[in-house]
């Protein structure tokens, strides 16, 4: 076995600080989004939802764009689906495939929540950064995620 390759002290920084933010950004705009009885989570599948044709999804297709395995999608959708939030239907040309839809309570409650969400991840995230350091940052991650995505 190779040695590793230690993080240098800049390298460690730059890593920890994205934990740090990673984790405490979620968890400001999870707890912000309870106030509407949603979850980080919900929110994230309600929009992938709201943007796709018809407002409706194949569920293998929601678990990718979410990045969550099948079965926990599935759990989730199960309770969404219990608030009114989104339904499912089965797909016509795959007797095995389902759609996640939205349902009118769904799409009422993104409007109704939208307006919010956006204004907290601009005072937590977007409206602290300059132009130059919003473009860079997505200079920086593209590489990163574009990596993730296919390694997956």
């Amino acid at each position: 076995m190779s040695t590793p390759r230690w993080l240098t002290t800049t390298e460690q920084r730059a890593w920890r600080a994205h934990l740090a933010v990673h984790k405490l950004l979620s968890h400001r705009l999870d707890r912000e989004l309870h106030e509407f009885g949603l979850s980080l989570n919900d929110y994230e599948i309600l929009v992938n939802l709201s943007e796709s044709p018809d407002k409706r999804m194949r569920m293998s297709d929601l678990a990718d764009a979410t990045i969550q395995s099948r079965s926990r999608l599935s759990h989730q959708i199960s309770r969404m689906e219990a608030a009114g939030l989104v339904s499912r239907e089965d797909c016509a040309d795959d007797r095995r495939g389902t759609f996640a839809v939205l349902t009118d309570e769904g799409w009422a409650t993104m409007q109704r929540v939208a307006p919010h969400h956006v204004a907290s991840v601009r005072d937590h995230f977007v409206d602290l950064l300059t132009d130059d350091q919003l473009e860079a940052l997505e200079r920086a991650y593209t590489p990163i995620l574009e990596h993730l995505k296919s390694v997956r």
